[in-house]
């Protein structure tokens, strides 16, 4: 099948006021696509734009944008932050695991999916490169799919792969894709955590873990354990020297032995390489990938996810600061859980004892307004850099006392008054 490449103004030329636009995300958000439909902004109106994260240089809350476009964000990041935090957004509570089931189920079915994609391999097929996760729903749904094909894009293996004869425009566009490296941003806060959460991690564990200086430090001390797995949601640049040294094998994992599993990926250009027509690497729809059933499966899942803050009963806000939408539920729960029900799993939520203000992330009670993502009958392991405690089957007080003794030693004595103010001596 021959391929005509148009222009990024004439490929969402087709798009109508009133539809619903899908976004591709993370390091593969199409900017052209998305920079030629926002100047069009003069002739549209009641736009519904729906994404998770986006990167990139584009932006969602200008002024001139608003009565043209709403972006209903289903997981909110820096870029869309304002915007869902304003009158012309608003965020969708859901776990990551679910959102595919909205768009099959015509709950918020996409009319039209703007998405980047690598360039046709012999065979007539594309790439969703590094974010299959929910993009792959909303391929399979939108009436209109327009494509930024970019050479820079990795062609991954796993259920990223669309024919181009499903594809009905075709934008070239070569550009490299956004970086997000954390390298020497660590800090001996950061270290001390990565080393807690490192020494609860046994040989044959299975791990899910995202990007930062928590996971990149988790994943440094980990050089001389035995046949892990990664089956995440999130892949970064931190588990490519585990993977090259043989650490990392998923040689025990029950499902996709041998292989690594992830949903999406943002890193640096490395990442984006190591990935490039890699079998070993498998970039799944979220709706697997997340699915508690299938994490369970696994040994030895252990399951690395950030808070905001933690109250002293165990329940995590990890997306709000009080009504503030910070960012969103993600697959924080279905990793916890799914961890939980693993054989000898470990859920752990890993925080620093104070945010860059001093105040402290473990709270007597959460801030007003404040989301809960994580209840407390989930929780189980809970790592600062003061140590690591284990909520799991303890009552109320011996939770609110097991993380008293994590918190920063300026903070102790404030939620021990709260403790005694609470449950007496």
């Amino acid at each position: 099948m021959e391929i005509t490449y148009i222009t990024p103004e004439e490929a969402v030329k087709p798009i109508q006021s009133g539809q619903r636009v899908f976004i591709h995300g993370s390091a593969a958000t199409p900017m052209a696509l998305v920079q030629a439909l926002q100047n069009r902004h003069a002739e549209l109106s009641a736009v519904e734009l729906v994404s998770i994260t986006t990167l990139g240089d584009v932006e969602f809350n200008l002024p001139h944008l608003h009565k043209s476009f709403f972006f209903n964000s289903l997981f909110v990041s820096a870029a869309t932050r304002a915007v869902a935090n304003s009158g012309h957004g608003d965020y969708v509570p859901i776990f990551l695991s679910e959102i595919p089931r909205l768009f099959r189920k015509n709950i918020l079915p996409p009319d039209v999916a703007m998405i980047s994609v690598s360039p046709p391999d012999a065979h007539g097929y594309c790439s969703l490169g590094t974010s299959v996760d929910i993009a792959r729903a909303a391929v399979d749904v939108a009436r209109y799919i327009v494509a930024q094909v970019n050479p820079r894009m990795p062609r991954t293996h796993g259920e990223g792969f669309i024919h181009v004869s499903k594809i009905h425009s075709f934008v070239w566009h070569a550009a490299e894709l956004p970086v997000l490296d954390y390298s020497g941003s660590n800090s001996p806060v950061i270290e001390k955590i990565g080393y807690n959460v490192a020494s609860l991690i046994e040989d044959g564990a299975t791990l899910q873990l995202g990007i930062g200086g928590i996971p990149d430090q988790v994943l440094a001390n980990l050089t001389n354990h035995k046949n892990l797995g990664i089956h995440t949601e999130m892949m970064s640049d931190g588990v490519i020297p585990l993977i090259e040294s043989g650490v990392i094998n998923n040689s025990l994992k029950k499902l996709n032995r041998g292989r690594t599993v992830t949903g999406f990926m943002a890193g640096t250009r490395k990442l984006y390489d190591f990935v490039d027509d890699n079998p070993a690497i498998r970039v799944m729809e979220i709706s697997y990938v997340n699915d508690t059933s299938i994490i369970r499966q696994n040994p030895k899942v252990a399951a690395i996810n950030s808070a905001i803050e933690i109250d002293l009963t165990g329940q995590v806000c990890a997306d709000s600061i009080g009504t503030y939408q910070y960012s969103g539920i993600g697959g924080q729960m279905d990793f916890i859980r799914g961890a939980g029900l693993s054989d000898d799993g470990k859920p752990i939520i890993a925080l620093p004892s104070v945010t860059s203000k001093g105040l402290s992330r473990i709270v007597p009670f959460l801030k007003e307004g404040a989301g809960v993502v994580t209840t407390r009958g989930h929780v189980h392991w809970v790592v600062t850099e003061y140590g690591q405690v284990n909520l799991y089957g303890k009552n109320l007080k011996q939770r609110a006392k097991a993380l008293i003794s994590i918190a920063h030693p300026s903070q102790q004595e404030m939620l021990e008054k709260a403790y005694h103010d609470r449950f007496g001596s």
